[in-house]
């Protein structure tokens, strides 16, 4: 037997879904229109997932009325005892989908991200692998059609970056790459390695959803604001004029620093772009853990000292070791094609934990 659904709940997001396709044929106001169109598609898949799900439990009643009825033919019988198994493994199927569905959302997930790499362990040769992720992460987003800009970026001594911050926008990227934040580790041979041996580095990611002003309030008060002239490599002033933007949020001790664009207007616009997504992630990470102690049912803990994933170039290898999943196509996820293979694991096993949850506090 089936566990039953929240018929009420299913009953308003169809009403609701409606209410949105009658709107649109109304041809309303361009913002309301921009702001339907996405609820609209929030909810297309559940909606005909709850309709699927309907219908198929009327199919299944169907076919056990025609089954309890004496008067049925045996061959007839046969074919209804057969296609019943087949609806009802289609029941469960449907039925977590609409599950899954229902699960709380996280607010965050249709913003945009700021995307934080820096090298880790391993000199050099971390610089060279945070700059091959930051190339990772801009094909990714290129294929899905989102924007790239970078914040700021200080590039390492032999290529590559010491640090690199990113900002990503377009349609719910937060929700695709929430699960990258924490400590990339590589294993390859380095270029300048003469012997062939196999070194291993790592890299730090930080994946923070974009805080708008109505998000965080920050009073200006609280904030300490320095500028100086931009360096680059080696320490050397690259410009005259004090463009460079320090930033101070006292209450936190949040530090934020850009110097990139040559207009210090621009660098503290991106330096409170920054602070605040920081400070909105840090709040957020906060409740998370008031809310639940024990994480141990979600994909990891975002912490960036956790060790997520081991990139092995002469196997042409990746492994996320929160989930065991190991791919042999390494070439194809540095170049972002296969980098969804990975998401949609972590997405499903995260999405698995929290219906297990759910059913588990509901039993």
């Amino acid at each position: 037997m089936l566990p039953l659904l929240p018929q009420d709940q299913l009953d308003l997001i169809l009403r609701r879904h409606a209410e949105i396709l009658a709107r649109l044929a109304e041809a309303p106001e361009p913002a309301a229109y921009v702001a339907l169109s996405r609820e609209l598609a929030g909810i297309e898949t559940v909606a005909r997932a709850i309709r699927d799900f309907r219908g198929q439990t009327e199919e299944a009643a169907g076919l056990e009325a025609m089954l309890a009825n004496p008067g049925t033919e045996a061959e007839l019988r046969g074919l209804a005892e057969e296609e019943l198994r087949a609806v009802r493994a289609r029941l469960i199927e449907l039925e977590r989908e609409v599950k899954a569905a229902l699960l709380p959302k996280d607010a965050a997930d249709e913003k945009n991200a700021i995307l934080e790499i820096r090298g880790g362990t391993g000199g050099d040769e971390a610089a060279l692998f945070a700059g091959d992720l930051f190339r990772m992460y801009q094909r990714y987003a290129e294929l899905k059609g989102w924007r790239v800009e970078i914040l700021s970026a200080s590039e390492g001594t032999s290529g590559g970056y010491k640090e690199i911050i990113a900002g990503i926008a377009g349609r719910g990227v937060f929700a695709r790459l929430k699960f990258e934040s924490g400590t990339h580790r590589v294993q390859r041979v380095p270029e300048t390695e003469t012997q062939g041996r196999v070194h291993t580095s790592a890299a730090t990611v930080a994946v923070l959803p974009e805080a708008e002003e109505v998000d965080v309030e920050i009073n200006e008060a609280d904030l300490k604001i320095d500028t100086m002239r931009a360096q680059g490599a080696g320490g050397q002033h690259v410009n005259k004029t004090e463009s460079a933007v320090r930033v101070t949020h006292l209450p936190t001790g949040t530090i934020v620093f850009v110097q990139d664009e040559r207009s210090q207007h621009k660098n503290r616009a991106r330096a409170m772009t920054l602070l605040r997504s920081r400070i909105y992630e840090s709040q957020r990470q906060k409740l998370d853990a008031e809310r639940a102690a024990d994480r141990r049912a979600q994909v990891g803990s975002g912490d960036r000292s956790e060790r997520i994933r081991t990139y092995n170039f002469p196997q042409g290898r990746l492994t996320d070791h929160r989930i065991n999943l190991t791919l042999y196509k390494l070439d194809k996820v540095m170049t972002g094609e296969a980098l969804d293979e990975v998401i949609d694991a972590l997405v499903t096993h995260h999405q698995a934990a929290l219906l297990a949850a759910t059913e588990g506090g509901s039993a």
